[in-house]
């Protein structure tokens, strides 16, 4: 599947219990050739910043860290994988599992939204 994400924003609908996102969290999508950034926050995350490539198959092979309102940093990984939707939105199944804290796994959705009113700086 070809897609560019930049600029592009993401909102959660779906996550395990260990995860840390919720409906409140937002993510700011960049993209440069088959290099994905963004950064998110809301909810108990403070800060956080992403890092991904794109694979052959569309799937992004992502690492995460962020902050979380606890005052924890938190470590993970992630294997997203692409889909359209009938909006023209994309959504991605996302299976993570954290690097720090107790290293377990999980699984998210996230879909893309159009532009909220208050940006990140």
């Amino acid at each position: 599947m070809n897609y560019n994400l930049d600029g592009k924003i993401f909102k959660p609908v779906n996550s395990t219990e260990n995860g840390e996102v919720d409906s409140q969290t937002l993510f700011y999508y960049q993209q440069t050739g088959n290099l994905v950034t963004a950064k998110y926050k809301g909810g108990s995350i403070i800060e956080g910043h992403l890092i991904a490539k794109v694979l052959d198959n569309g799937q992004l092979d992502m690492r995460y860290h962020h902050l979380n309102t606890a005052g924890e940093f938190m470590l993970g990984k992630c294997l997203s994988t692409p889909e359209l939707l009938d909006n023209g939105k994309l959504k991605f199944k996302e299976e993570w599992q954290w690097l720090s804290g107790d290293k377990s796994s999980g699984i998210s959705e996230i879909v893309e939204i159009d532009e909220v009113t208050e940006q990140m700086q």
